[in-house]
Protein backbone atom coordinates (compact mmCIF):
# COMPACT_ATOMS: atom_id res chain seq x y z
CA UNK A 1 0.00 0.00 0.00
CA UNK A 2 1.74 3.36 -0.84
CA UNK A 3 2.76 5.78 1.50
CA UNK A 4 -0.07 8.97 1.83
CA UNK A 5 2.99 11.03 3.16
CA UNK A 6 3.99 12.60 0.54
CA UNK A 7 0.96 13.92 -1.47
CA UNK A 8 0.11 15.35 2.09
CA UNK A 9 4.01 17.18 2.10
CA UNK A 10 2.80 18.39 -1.46
CA UNK A 11 -0.26 19.94 -0.51
CA UNK A 12 0.93 21.52 2.49
CA UNK A 13 3.78 22.94 -0.02
CA UNK A 14 1.44 24.31 -2.45
CA UNK A 15 -1.11 26.01 0.00
CA UNK A 16 -2.53 29.23 0.16
CA UNK A 17 0.84 31.84 0.55
CA UNK A 18 1.58 33.36 3.94
CA UNK A 19 0.07 36.93 3.92
CA UNK A 20 2.58 39.68 3.53
CA UNK A 21 4.13 41.78 5.93
CA UNK A 22 2.86 45.15 6.47
CA UNK A 23 4.43 47.81 8.09
CA UNK A 24 3.26 49.31 11.16
CA UNK A 25 1.19 52.74 10.98
CA UNK A 26 3.84 56.00 11.87
CA UNK A 27 2.84 57.41 14.92
CA UNK A 28 1.82 61.37 14.16
CA UNK A 29 5.17 62.03 16.09
CA UNK A 30 7.37 60.19 13.62
CA UNK A 31 4.58 61.42 10.86
CA UNK A 32 5.45 65.59 11.75
CA UNK A 33 9.14 65.02 11.90
CA UNK A 34 9.42 63.14 8.60
CA UNK A 35 7.70 65.82 6.99
CA UNK A 36 9.76 68.59 7.79
CA UNK A 37 12.69 66.88 7.10
CA UNK A 38 11.30 66.86 4.01
CA UNK A 39 10.72 70.68 3.98
CA UNK A 40 13.95 71.59 5.43
CA UNK A 41 16.43 69.09 4.08
CA UNK A 42 19.86 69.28 5.41
CA UNK A 43 22.69 70.82 2.97
CA UNK A 44 25.34 68.39 2.91
CA UNK A 45 29.27 69.71 1.90
CA UNK A 46 32.52 69.89 1.49
CA UNK A 47 35.22 72.87 1.85
CA UNK A 48 38.42 72.20 0.73
CA UNK A 49 41.72 74.16 0.07
CA UNK A 50 42.74 74.99 -3.00
CA UNK A 51 44.70 72.55 -4.93
CA UNK A 52 43.85 69.84 -1.50
CA UNK A 53 42.35 66.81 -2.31
CA UNK A 54 39.27 65.91 0.09
CA UNK A 55 37.59 67.90 2.96
CA UNK A 56 35.80 67.16 6.10
CA UNK A 57 31.77 66.87 5.82
CA UNK A 58 29.48 69.12 7.21
CA UNK A 59 25.81 69.65 7.53
CA UNK A 60 24.21 73.23 7.62
CA UNK A 61 20.45 74.17 7.83
CA UNK A 62 19.39 76.24 4.44
CA UNK A 63 18.14 79.73 5.01
CA UNK A 64 15.00 79.09 3.22
CA UNK A 65 12.81 82.01 2.69
CA UNK A 66 15.64 84.66 2.91
CA UNK A 67 14.80 87.96 1.31
CA UNK A 68 17.81 91.06 0.55
CA UNK A 69 16.46 94.22 2.25
CA UNK A 70 17.73 97.31 0.85
CA UNK A 71 18.99 98.61 4.29
CA UNK A 72 21.39 95.63 5.39
CA UNK A 73 21.80 93.82 2.40
CA UNK A 74 22.97 93.86 -1.24
CA UNK A 75 22.27 91.68 -4.22
CA UNK A 76 24.18 90.53 -7.21
CA UNK A 77 22.90 88.41 -9.75
CA UNK A 78 24.83 86.30 -12.79
CA UNK A 79 23.74 87.13 -15.77
CA UNK A 80 22.18 84.15 -16.09
CA UNK A 81 19.88 85.81 -12.97
CA UNK A 82 20.44 81.71 -11.78
CA UNK A 83 23.10 82.73 -8.92
CA UNK A 84 22.33 85.55 -6.57
CA UNK A 85 24.81 86.85 -3.95
CA UNK A 86 23.71 88.48 -0.98
CA UNK A 87 26.32 90.97 0.49
CA UNK A 88 25.29 91.80 3.99
CA UNK A 89 26.41 94.32 6.08
CA UNK A 90 28.39 92.29 8.49
CA UNK A 91 31.22 91.39 5.47
CA UNK A 92 29.31 87.73 5.49
CA UNK A 93 27.53 86.70 1.99
CA UNK A 94 24.88 84.40 1.39
CA UNK A 95 24.64 82.82 -2.05
CA UNK A 96 21.18 81.35 -3.74
CA UNK A 97 20.23 79.31 -6.63
CA UNK A 98 17.16 78.04 -8.16
CA UNK A 99 16.77 73.90 -8.75
CA UNK A 100 18.73 73.54 -11.82
CA UNK A 101 16.72 71.44 -15.32
CA UNK A 102 17.15 68.97 -15.92
CA UNK A 103 16.67 68.15 -12.09
CA UNK A 104 17.57 63.88 -12.88
CA UNK A 105 20.64 62.59 -12.57
CA UNK A 106 21.95 65.78 -10.77
CA UNK A 107 24.38 64.49 -7.75
CA UNK A 108 25.61 67.91 -6.54
CA UNK A 109 27.34 71.25 -7.08
CA UNK A 110 31.14 72.54 -7.54
CA UNK A 111 31.31 76.08 -6.31
CA UNK A 112 34.80 77.97 -7.33
CA UNK A 113 35.98 80.93 -5.56
CA UNK A 114 38.27 83.59 -6.58
CA UNK A 115 39.12 86.66 -6.03
CA UNK A 116 41.28 89.90 -7.53
CA UNK A 117 44.58 91.12 -6.54
CA UNK A 118 46.76 93.82 -7.58
CA UNK A 119 48.07 92.14 -10.54
CA UNK A 120 47.05 88.60 -10.73
CA UNK A 121 43.41 86.61 -9.86
CA UNK A 122 43.81 84.24 -6.89
CA UNK A 123 41.45 81.31 -5.83
CA UNK A 124 39.69 80.91 -2.64
CA UNK A 125 38.53 77.62 -1.13
CA UNK A 126 36.26 75.71 -3.51
CA UNK A 127 33.08 74.05 -2.04
CA UNK A 128 30.87 70.53 -3.18
CA UNK A 129 27.52 70.69 -1.96
CA UNK A 130 24.66 68.01 -2.64
CA UNK A 131 21.81 68.06 -5.20
CA UNK A 132 19.58 69.23 -1.86
CA UNK A 133 21.55 72.27 -1.70
CA UNK A 134 20.42 75.36 -2.25
CA UNK A 135 22.19 78.05 -0.20
CA UNK A 136 25.38 78.62 0.53
CA UNK A 137 26.94 81.17 3.57
CA UNK A 138 30.26 82.73 2.80
CA UNK A 139 30.99 83.99 6.84
CA UNK A 140 33.90 86.28 6.32
CA UNK A 141 34.56 88.22 2.63
CA UNK A 142 37.72 90.19 2.74
CA UNK A 143 36.60 94.23 2.00
CA UNK A 144 37.53 96.25 -1.02
CA UNK A 145 38.44 92.70 -2.93
CA UNK A 146 36.37 92.04 -5.88
CA UNK A 147 35.07 88.08 -5.69
CA UNK A 148 33.98 86.28 -8.37
CA UNK A 149 32.03 82.76 -7.30
CA UNK A 150 30.52 79.96 -10.01
CA UNK A 151 28.24 77.58 -9.45
CA UNK A 152 28.09 74.58 -11.64
CA UNK A 153 25.68 71.84 -11.73
CA UNK A 154 27.59 67.99 -11.33
CA UNK A 155 25.31 65.30 -13.57
CA UNK A 156 25.78 61.73 -13.55
CA UNK A 157 27.74 60.51 -16.92
CA UNK A 158 26.98 60.80 -19.44
CA UNK A 159 24.97 63.66 -19.15
CA UNK A 160 27.41 66.50 -19.78
CA UNK A 161 27.88 69.36 -17.24
CA UNK A 162 26.17 72.80 -18.09
CA UNK A 163 28.09 76.14 -17.97
CA UNK A 164 28.22 77.56 -14.88
CA UNK A 165 26.87 80.61 -13.47
CA UNK A 166 29.17 83.23 -12.33
CA UNK A 167 29.02 86.25 -10.04
CA UNK A 168 31.10 88.97 -9.12
CA UNK A 169 30.66 91.36 -6.28
CA UNK A 170 32.62 93.83 -3.82
CA UNK A 171 32.70 93.84 -0.68
CA UNK A 172 32.18 97.14 1.40
CA UNK A 173 35.37 97.22 3.86
CA UNK A 174 33.29 97.82 7.96
CA UNK A 175 36.12 100.03 8.56
CA UNK A 176 35.58 102.44 6.01
CA UNK A 177 32.05 101.79 6.66
CA UNK A 178 32.66 103.36 10.30
CA UNK A 179 34.51 105.97 9.34
CA UNK A 180 31.72 107.29 6.65
CA UNK A 181 28.70 106.78 9.59
CA UNK A 182 31.52 108.80 12.19
CA UNK A 183 32.42 111.70 9.43
CA UNK A 184 28.13 111.92 8.46
CA UNK A 185 27.54 112.29 12.15
CA UNK A 186 30.61 115.00 12.86
CA UNK A 187 29.61 116.84 9.58
CA UNK A 188 26.09 116.97 10.82
CA UNK A 189 26.84 118.22 14.21
CA UNK A 190 29.13 120.95 12.74
CA UNK A 191 26.61 122.24 10.42
CA UNK A 192 24.65 122.71 13.64
CA UNK A 193 26.96 124.47 15.60
CA UNK A 194 27.41 127.21 12.55
CA UNK A 195 23.83 127.85 12.54
CA UNK A 196 23.69 128.17 15.60
CA UNK A 197 26.54 130.67 15.79
CA UNK A 198 25.56 132.07 12.80
CA UNK A 199 22.22 132.79 14.95
CA UNK A 200 24.11 134.08 17.85
CA UNK A 201 25.97 136.93 15.82
CA UNK A 202 22.63 137.87 14.39
CA UNK A 203 21.18 138.35 17.21
CA UNK A 204 24.04 140.26 19.12
CA UNK A 205 24.39 142.90 16.50
CA UNK A 206 20.79 143.49 16.10
CA UNK A 207 20.51 144.29 19.61
CA UNK A 208 23.34 145.43 21.07
CA UNK A 209 25.38 146.77 18.64
CA UNK A 210 23.20 149.07 17.26
CA UNK A 211 21.95 150.96 20.34
CA UNK A 212 25.68 151.86 21.61
CA UNK A 213 26.64 153.16 18.28
CA UNK A 214 23.42 155.04 17.73
CA UNK A 215 23.27 156.46 21.04
CA UNK A 216 26.93 159.02 20.77
CA UNK A 217 26.17 160.03 16.85
CA UNK A 218 22.36 161.43 17.99
CA UNK A 219 24.14 163.52 20.94
CA UNK A 220 26.88 165.21 18.70
CA UNK A 221 23.90 166.92 16.68
CA UNK A 222 23.53 170.28 18.85
CA UNK A 223 19.57 171.54 19.10
CA UNK A 224 18.53 174.66 17.73
CA UNK A 225 15.67 176.39 19.12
Amino acid sequence: MPSLLPPFLALLCLGAPAPALRAPPASPRRAGAAEAAEEQPWCPYKVGAEGAAGGRLCFRTPARGFQCAARACRAHRSPGGALVANVLRNGSVLLQWGPPRPAAGLRGFALNCSWDGTYTRFPCDSVELGAACRDYLLPEAHGSVRYRLCLQPRYAPPRPAPPAQCVEFRVEPAAMRDIVVAMTAVGGSICVMLVFICLLVAYITENLMSPALGGPAGAAVPHRA
